[in-house]
């Protein structure tokens, strides 16, 4: 999954050194919005994201169309596993009422999979592709900036906990009404018996309330976020082995083989990780949701 020196430099100002390699791989194509730039929108990332949700949905919408009650294909049994086995997780975590909770928890996992899936792609792949099409245009390859790992981005993953815990907040409400919900965020977790009681641990509930909800967006960006740009981070850093290698030296192949095994190894790990942090962040939704849905 480690790009070959060529397209290493490719990408690179040839004055670059393994400082401006890194800094190029983390910078995002980015454009400023009104005066004074009051908003800087990271394109690349809204370009992926849009990509990979959109491929999502063609995707399971032709596969649904398709769909037989005889003796499915390998692409139909595949999507059938994934979908039995998140409503089959739906089942037996949420306990309220809800015919979006499925889909929604499928279209998180599967979302989530394939932008964290694009940090497999070689490293310099992407940007090299990019970098050949802007100096095309007679720009500067120097600024010629891509991040095409949109998970990586803290942008992302707060707003898709944000509209997690947004969606819970009104599940909450939708549940309980607007009463039962906001008595509950004063009485519970202490509770306490008569109006006296009551009062006097009403400020405790509202202070251990808000710091529960504050947490479970931050944990579920930040958990998402670390883990995708860590990793994001390493395969740079693997492909730095061989920053300006020239093949006349015998170092440029040891070192291109200790390249290629750590490529390897942590691709084979980083899969795992890819996986489980997409799976992580659906059971959490479905959690909160369910922890929303039921009266304490």
């Amino acid at each position: 999954m480690i790009p070959s020196p060529e397209n290493t430099i490719a990408t690179e100002p040839a004055s670059g050194g393994s400082t401006e390699y890194i800094n190029h791989h983390l910078h995002h194509l980015q454009v400023s919005v009104g005066d004074g730039a009051f908003m800087t929108l990271n394109v690349d990332t809204l370009f992926f994201t849009a990509v990979l949700s959109l491929l999502f949905l063609v995707t399971f919408i032709v596969c649904a169309r398709r769909a037989t009650s005889g003796v499915p294909g390998k692409f139909q049994s595949i999507v059938e596993i994934i979908v039995g086995f998140v409503d089959g997780l739906v089942r037996e975590t949420f306990h309220g009422r809800s015919k979006m909770i499925a889909p929604l928890s499928l279209t998180i996992f599967v979302v989530i999979f394939l932008m964290n899936f694009v940090d497999l792609i070689p490293v310099d792949f992407l940007p090299w592709t990019w970098a050949n099409a802007y100096v095309a245009t007679g720009h500067d390859p120097a600024h010629a900036y891509l991040r095409a790992v949109p998970t990586a981005d803290l942008n992302t993953t707060l707003g898709m906990a944000l509209a997690v815990f947004a969606l819970t907040q009104w599940f909450g409400i939708a549940h309980k009404g607007v009463g039962g919900f906001t008595k509950e965020i004063f009485t519970a977790p202490f509770h306490a018996t008569g109006p006296v009681g009551k009062i006097a641990l009403a400020p405790a509930n509202l202070l251990l309330r808000i710091i529960e909800e504050g947490v479970r967006p931050l944990s579920l960006s930040l958990r998402l976020f670390g883990n995708l740009y860590a990793g994001e981070l390493i395969f740079v850093l693997i492909a730095l082995m061989t920053l300006d290698a020239s093949l006349a030296h015998a170092s440029t192949w040891a070192m291109g083989a200790v390249q290629f095994v750590s490529g390897f190894a942590w691709t084979a790990f980083h899969i795992l990780i890819i996986t489980l942090q997409a799976f992580i962040f659906m059971m959490l939704t479905i959690v909160y949701l369910s922890m929303a849905a039921e009266s304490h």
